[in-house]
């Protein structure tokens, strides 16, 4: 049965949520796995290397199980396997197999992030408008949400563990129930497609700027927490205010993206997005008081909103490549900062301290502007 585009829309919409929800419920505990297994911030920076590696181990097994499976059957069950490798991380008894479970858990990121984004660029052919940044927007809030739920679950001491299985489920049940929905975008057996494409010098440019946010936000969902504990001194139960504050104003911003970029022009909303990150990262670093912090991460959550939304937009408009390849380039590209930022800041802050650290990511804002003005787009 042929499915209706709004049918379409709604389900990969769920996919995207159901992404969101998985790391942001890893993200909002990241503080307690920390402190239940005493892992100092340098040590932490080294285990969260793991993700980067997973993720490389998943580009080729990803780029070719899209290529030859369709996105549909290859996001349901990357998703599937996102959901069993969060549970894990709740049970972890040491670094070492924290470690390993995380490189489960980058491996099936990747695999979700490269699989539903095809799903929406797919989707975004059947409206007459861009559709992409809401896309993201659904995942933001997901974020937003999954961060809300993780601050209740610390405020009643309710282990990882079991807010990670209670998480778990409700993907699981998703995917069975969405599944039918989505896009069936297997490609024919007579049509021949590359499983790897080299992007251009313009989605090189591009993907850059995304690295470079992407940094920010992976900052944001893996540290944030820790720094309202340790430089802002928060109480357990405002630990996640920062972190629930962020991925609110990301949200919001994402579902505003499209139409503000279509009024300034492309270079505009991304310089103004580095302009808004910069802005809320100095605040934070140099006023650490909860309410200054709040106000930071609600500028940094604005200001990475629009960023990679708008560059997979582009990406799938792109002249030189299909827009399935190229949307894949420029979020590997892209993906790596967020996956490769965060242990960086472990190790700057075990050589400085947190707030030094946060300086680096402060760094990364201001060449979103620089890169934003010289590139031609």
């Amino acid at each position: 049965m042929k499915q209706s585009p709004a049918a379409i829309r709604a389900a990969v919409a769920a996919m995207f949520f159901m992404a969101g929800i998985c790391f942001s419920s890893w993200a909002s505990r990241i503080a307690t796995i920390q402190q239940k297994l005493s892992i100092s911030e340098g040590v932490f920076g080294a285990v969260l290397f793991a993700m980067p590696v997973g993720l490389m181990l998943s580009l080729p097994v990803s780029g070719w199980a899209v290529n030859r499976f369709g996105s549909r059957k290859v996001v349901c069950t990357a998703l599937i396997g996102y959901a069993v490798a969060l549970t894990g991380l709740g049970f972890m008894p040491s670094i070492y197999t924290l470690a390993a479970n995380i490189m489960v858990f980058g491996f099936f990121s990747n695999a979700v992030n490269v699989s539903v984004n095809a799903q929406a660029v797919a989707t975004e052919a059947l409206f007459k408008k861009p559709i992409m940044a809401s896309f993201h927007g659904v995942w933001s809030m997901a974020g937003f949400i999954g961060g809300g739920v993780g601050t209740l679950m610390i405020g009643n001491h309710i282990p990882p563990s079991m807010h990670f299985i209670i998480m778990a489920v409700v993907v699981v049940a998703s995917v069975f129930i969405c599944w039918r929905h989505l896009n069936d975008d297997r490609t024919p057996a007579t049509e021949k497609k590359k499983a790897f494409a080299k992007p251009d010098a313009a989605l090189i440019t591009l993907g850059v700027i995304a690295f470079c946010s992407m940094v920010v936000e992976g900052t944001m969902f893996d540290w944030t927490t820790i720094y309202f504990k340790k430089v802002i001194n928060a109480t357990d139960a405002n630990a996640g205010l920062g972190f629930t504050a962020g991925m609110c104003m990301m949200a919001t911003g994402r579902f505003i993206a499209d139409r503000f970029s279509a009024r300034f022009g492309l270079k505009r909303t991304l310089q103004v997005s580095g302009a808004l990150s910069l802005t809320g990262l100095l605040t934070v670093i140099v006023f650490p008081y909860l309410v200054p912090g709040i106000i930071g991460l609600m500028l940094i959550g604005s200001g990475i909103s629009s960023v990679v939304p708008l560059v997979y937009s582009v990406a799938g408009r792109s002249t030189t490549m299909a827009p399935g390849p190229a949307i894949a380039a420029v979020s590997t590209i892209s993906f790596l900062g967020f996956l490769i930022g965060p242990p960086v800041i472990g190790l700057l802050a075990e050589a400085f301290n947190l707030r030094i650290s946060f300086a680096f990511v402060a760094l990364m804002a201001l060449f979103v502007i620089v890169f934003s003005s010289r590139a031609k787009i």
